[in-house]
């Protein structure tokens, strides 16, 4: 069956779109990496031609371009393609996380932040989402501008910390006029954050107001 015969929602591509990566099989994630088919087989076909001729992906993935170009259908160029996405693969796998940043007390996480935020003409509302060993994963500037209950969604926070299994986050917002003083506005904001963290688990260890060359940790104030 050509590819164009297949429904749109069936497609690889469309279901990645949709359903997300973890949703395709190996056949189809192949597919997208291939792109094209041939006049003879469909880019699905193809796949699995691959797949059933190194007998998955463990053979696959240490398998040459002559190996590969030694079936009908892959050329040098899909060859290289798929040595390029295995071996990206291979370094994430590799990666190590010792050099992650890794934040201990509040003035960890403003040194980690004040040259970036204390010259921002505007707020930014900036979450960094941390793992079990207090390491950054993730920097996230969430929202701009006048920081208020109602534009700071803790849906928008929680759902990247959720994405990205955070155990903990440290939310950080700047004023620009140098004083970091906390307002209503920002007590109000953190305990309904700090409130939907231990909902969800994922708890707010801090929120920083950035001034200049100085900040305000409202963990210390005894606001989280």
């Amino acid at each position: 069956m050509l590819i164009r015969h297949v429904p749109p929602d069936e497609r690889p591509r469309e279901r990645l779109l949709s359903e997300g990566p973890q949703s395709l099989s190996n056949q189809e994630l192949l597919a997208i990496l291939l792109r094209t088919g041939t006049k003879q087989y469909s880019v699905l076909t193809l796949a699995q031609h691959l797949l059933t001729h190194f007998e998955g992906l463990r053979q696959l993935k240490d398998a040459t371009i002559e190996e590969m170009t030694s079936i009908k259908g892959i050329g040098k160029t899909k060859a290289i393609q798929i040595i390029a996405a295995l071996e990206l693969g291979r370094r994430v796998h590799q990666l190590q996380y010792d050099d992650r940043y890794v934040i201990r007390s509040p003035e960890d996480g403003a040194r980690y932040v004040m040259e970036d935020m204390r010259f921002l003409s505007q707020e930014h509302f900036v979450v960094l989402y941390l793992n079990t060993k207090n390491q950054v994963m993730h920097k996230k500037t969430v929202f701009i501008g006048s920081l208020n209950a109602s534009i700071v969604h803790p849906r928008e926070v929680y759902k990247e910390a959720i994405k990205r299994s955070a155990a903990s986050i440290i939310c950080i917002h700047n004023h620009p006029s140098g004083d970091p003083t906390p307002s209503r506005e920002d007590i109000e904001v953190t305990r309904r954050l700090a409130e939907c963290g231990r909902l969800v688990g994922i708890e707010l260890l801090d929120h920083l107001i950035i001034g200049d060359k100085t900040y305000v940790s409202l963990k210390e104030k005894g606001y989280v």
